[in-house]
């Protein structure tokens, strides 16, 4: 007998029976508060005797170890065997498929799952409040999640995500990114942390490509703000490559600007 689950960050989940559906809408089972994820995004169908996941013509697709499922024979679903790796937006779900005794129960439910708006740890719905700091609250809007703590790994995702928008011309939801990574970094060097010069210097290059997509300077000038928050002082041929572009993004017309906020 198999038990199937699914594990998200801190939690998992049963698969019973059935469809289970995956998106940022508050009526999915498991609702990942992200830019880069659908209202509706995927499900996974449970059956007697296989598991598959597919993506609901989602905007950004779903990788399953880390190859698009789109581009499965089956257009778009795949079926799943343990210890795949499930990536929707920026978040990384793992399926497990357990062989349990005759004699235990093949499901016994832990109930859907909603991240926290607060502290951004995944909980089961049915319960009121979050268990690590009680917020109440239910958001649905177009924000990234974190896991809550902050960390290089969750730095590393926040900027995967970041370049995902701006691969796909998603001028807004990298603005929205930014900020977020934004707080993120205050967060961790409040906390006594510090941060891997490497993904500074990785930010301060997609910041330089937001500044020339968006035609805002203000950008440019907001990844410098991010260095001297982290303590660290921006490399030469850095400050170069943000002063070239923006003083590029300066020169445009003031209608073509969004705004860094």
């Amino acid at each position: 007998m198999s038990r199937y689950r699914l594990r998200f960050l801190f939690q998992e989940l049963d698969l019973p029976l059935g469809v289970t559906t995956i998106g940022r809408g508050l009526d999915c089972h498991v609702t990942l508060d992200d830019p880069l994820v659908s209202r509706r995004h995927a499900r996974i169908v449970v059956g007697a005797d296989r598991v598959v996941l597919e993506d609901i013509d989602s905007r950004n697709g779903v990788l399953v170890n880390g190859a698009p499922l789109r581009g499965q024979k089956l257009h778009g679903q795949t079926q799943l065997h343990d210890a795949d790796r499930i990536r929707i937006g920026a978040q990384e779900l793992v399926f497990r498929d357990q062989v349990l005794p005759a004699e235990m129960p093949l499901h016994r439910t832990t109930g859907d799952l909603r991240l926290c708006a607060g502290c951004r740890l995944p909980y089961p719905r049915e319960v009121l409040s979050c268990p690590a700091c009680e917020e109440t609250e239910q958001v649905d809007e177009d924000t990234l999640t974190g896991s809550g703590r902050p960390g290089a790994s969750n730095l590393r995702l926040l900027l995967d995500a970041l370049g995902r928008a701006l691969a796909l011309d998603r001028i807004g939801d990298a603005q929205r990114v930014v900020r977020r990574i934004s707080e993120h970094i205050g967060q961790l060097v409040a906390a006594g942390g510090s941060v891997d010069g490497k993904l500074l210097d990785a930010l301060a290059a997609m910041a330089a490509e937001l500044t020339v997509s968006s035609h805002d300077p203000a950008w440019a000038l907001w990844v410098l703000d991010v260095y001297r928050d982290a303590n660290q002082v921006a490399p030469v041929d850095v400050v170069e490559r943000l002063a070239e572009v923006g003083k590029a993004a300066a020169r445009q017309p003031l209608s073509a600007l969004g705004g860094a906020r």
